[in-house]
């Protein structure tokens, strides 16, 4: 069950009643309305908000996180979205290895996409970096034993300060594809591709949704006591959130005029009315952001390198910008505490259950019948899967010293979902009191029940 596609791709009606509206996808089917309303309120491209100084809800200190909304928002906007922007138009985040074609494995494929937006345009063979095409040298097989699937594992919140010696082939535990396995492999231009409104949209897209959140990721009671699973849960309504607020943000209103704009009901609709999947969306990017932070020194070490020197000095010193950030050190240090999971008498059962879960989500991306959409649903899933590969990637207290390896497009899903989720938050932030008041002034007879 993959994450669907923040590309756009929206699937109309995405109707999880009791098991709530989350996310993945994760995240990969972004769900993207059917039928525009007839009073659809839409921006083409402002950046202007209502001023409204008592919309905010959102206060306090973001839920199993250490840091607050006010600070989150503040970092976010003044701090790590800039950065991030120019960090994912760099050559080396740019280009993404995807496997676009493989047969979903729980149904057959039925999924249609209407628009010319939902295909993806791949790079030839002469257009993305002459290193990516290298194969890959670092460890020996010996050094690279992982340790994710250990009944005893327990968190350690520490990593070799050593940690990169070159960029490796070894498969992640936590996601479905088999990211060693270079056949059928295509490098996409996410530059060329962004992630949008689709008009992927019916029973195909509605099924994915339904398959993460009634199979792999039900939604937890307010009396449940399993920690894991309710952190699971939250990611996927996370991504899932960040997906629709990527669909609001860049969305076909005219396909014959090729009208594209912000349709800020659509934004309340999926996202605003429930205060959870805001919340969710947050706690997802902390604990993303947490991942990157804790993997500084293997990025700070990493090789960049693309052919083209000045842009890769460039992207390495966006990457310590961002994970030596003295702003963000003093304002949130630790933006989620990892080493409270995985604690409990069951934990040695549990974990396995959880990937598996996990890689059940991930497998789904495969059914997911928009190109465009399968790729970001890829992307953030194997993000997402990565995020959780670095947090929970040392074998007990007694292996502190246990190397930690990415490979080369586990770094490049990562940065690209961080810069996803903050782009959402950014959003969320800046247009959110917009959306607000919009919908007050819309008519009740008007209102639409948007599916939770």
């Amino acid at each position: 069950m993959g994450n669907i596609d923040t590309s756009g791709c929206g699937i109309a009606g995405d109707r999880f009643r009791r098991w709530g509206w989350v996310a993945a996808a994760l995240f990969a089917v972004l769900l993207a309305t059917t039928v525009i309303p007839r009073r659809t309120f839409f921006f083409r491209n402002s950046k202007k908000t209502c001023e409204l100084a008592d919309s905010r809800k959102y206060t306090g200190i973001v839920e199993d996180c250490a840091c607050g909304y006010e600070t989150v928002d503040s970092l976010n906007k003044e701090v790590l979205h800039p950065i991030l922007q120019e960090l994912v138009g760099t050559p080396f985040f740019r280009y993404f290895k995807v496997k676009l074609w493989c047969d979903c494995p729980f149904w057959p494929d039925d999924g249609m996409c209407r628009l010319r937006d939902c295909s993806v345009c791949e790079c030839p063979d002469n257009e993305f970096p002459e290193p990516f095409k290298k194969p890959f040298v670092g460890l020996s097989s010996d050094d690279l034993i992982c340790q994710e699937g250990k009944p005893e594992a327990v968190v350690d919140r520490t990593l070799d300060r050593k940690a990169f010696r070159g960029w490796v082939e070894i498969d992640n535990p936590w996601t479905n594809d088999d990211e060693t396995d270079n056949a059928e492999m295509t490098y996409v231009n996410l530059q060329l591709n962004p992630e949008r409104y689709s008009g992927y949209v019916g029973p195909s897209a509605r099924r994915i949704w339904d398959a993460i959140y009634t199979e792999n990721c039900p939604r937890y009671s307010s009396g449940e006591i399993c920690p894991e699973k309710k952190v699971l849960f939250k990611l996927i309504s996370g991504l899932h959130a960040s997906i629709s607020v990527h669909i609001a943000s860049d969305y076909l209103f005219d396909e014959a005029t090729n009208m594209w704009g912000q349709n800020l009901e659509l934004l309340y609709d999926r996202v605003l009315r429930y205060p959870d999947r805001v919340r969710n969306l947050y706690f997802t990017f902390l604990f993303v952001l947490r991942a990157v932070t804790k993997a500084a020194d293997f990025l700070e070490q990493a090789e960049y390198s693309t052919g083209n020197a000045d842009e890769d000095l460039k992207t390495q010193s966006l990457v310590r910008q961002i994970v030596f950030n003295q702003d963000l050190r003093a304002a949130c240090p630790v933006p989620y505490d990892e080493a409270k999971l995985w604690q409990g008498d069951s934990s040695p059962e549990l974990k396995p259950q959880i990937q598996k879960q996990f890689r059940n989500i991930s497998a789904l991306m495969d059914c997911v019948g928009c190109e465009k959409c399968r790729l970001w649903g890829k992307l953030q899933v194997l993000g997402l899967g990565t995020a959780l590969k670095i947090l929970f990637s040392v074998n007990g207290q007694n292996h502190a010293n246990q190397l930690l390896q990415l490979q080369r497009n586990e770094v490049i899903a990562l940065i690209n979902l961080l810069n996803r989720l903050s782009e959402s938050v950014n959003f969320i932030h800046e247009m959110g009191p917009s959306a607000e008041n919009i919908m007050k002034r819309r008519p009740s007879s008007q209102a639409r029940q948007t599916p939770s």
